[in-house]
């Protein structure tokens, strides 16, 4: 992996900058493009096939809309690694374990489950908070999208969206947002110096996050769960913790509100 060229006395700002890469930027910004092209041509499609209306949500287009997301998403990924990496020894995957810390341990799974649940129950709420005044029934607005989602869908149907928003989203999310995107604006942002550059990485990837969800009644608490999730990457030096804590924050909302349907 490429170091960044600065060289902090503090050890543990010397070990965050190095998880910077000095690629990436461009690969995730093109990826993103092109994961919304191929999202909105798929749900367009399947509407077109399906006889029906390209606004309404269906299980269909929900699936068919993600998986566009994630072929630009997981392809910027790969692409970097394969094209972009400065390594030159080793196959894509070991590449990706480098570049973007692709790995998980057996410590990451209760630190994952630990932080996805705080998360969930602790963080989101107080960060919503502040809106209270200002937007009546706040918290069920909230749940809305998320319920919508579930709307229609029989028992199958609620199995495989669990699989793609309990286990698909974890993966795809953190390896582009706190693999690819993280370490790239941690390698452009060391030129501020080691502990500005990280703070500026972690926050902007966080805030990205919380854009590209669309939901802007959850935005403040989306980047703010993201910016954790950039935390524990950094941390961590993998995605593994990450993708846990991701997984169980979907899980959670997932689980209580399918039950319910």
């Amino acid at each position: 992996m490429a170091m960044i060229p600065r060289s902090p006395k503090d050890p543990e700002s010397r070990r965050w900058l190095a998880l910077g890469n000095n690629f990436g930027l461009a690969e995730a910004i093109i990826g993103l493009l092109v994961g919304w092209v191929l999202s909105s041509v798929a749900v367009a499609l399947f509407s077109k096939a399906s006889g029906q209306h390209v606004l309404v949500t269906t299980f269909g287009s929900n699936v068919v809309n993600l998986i566009g997301l994630w072929v630009g998403l997981v392809g910027a990924a790969l692409y970097a690694a394969r094209y972009r990496s400065p390594a030159n020894s080793g196959g894509l995957w070991r590449r990706m374990q480098d570049d973007f810390g692709l790995g998980l341990r057996p410590v990451d799974i209760p630190i994952g489950i630990l932080v996805g649940v705080v998360s969930q129950y602790a963080l989101t709420p107080l960060l919503e908070l502040p809106l209270l005044p200002f937007v009546p029934h706040l918290f069920t607005r909230i749940n809305q999208p998320a319920k919508s989602l579930t709307h229609g869908v029989n028992t199958p149907g609620l199995v495989v969206l669990g699989l793609l928003v309990c286990i698909g989203s974890p993966f795809v999310e953190e390896l582009y947002f706190r693999g690819l995107l993280l370490r790239g604006l941690v390698g452009r942002f060391a030129r501020f110096g080691p502990g500005l550059g990280v703070a500026l990485g972690v926050v902007a990837t966080g805030v990205i996050f919380g854009l590209v969800h669309f939901e802007p009644l959850e935005l403040i608490a989306l980047a703010g769960f993201g910016m954790v999730l950039s935390i524990v990457a950094l941390r961590t030096g993998r995605l593994g913790a990450g993708m846990i804590a991701h997984a169980t924050f979907n899980a959670v909302t997932f689980i209580t509100i399918a039950v319910g349907h």
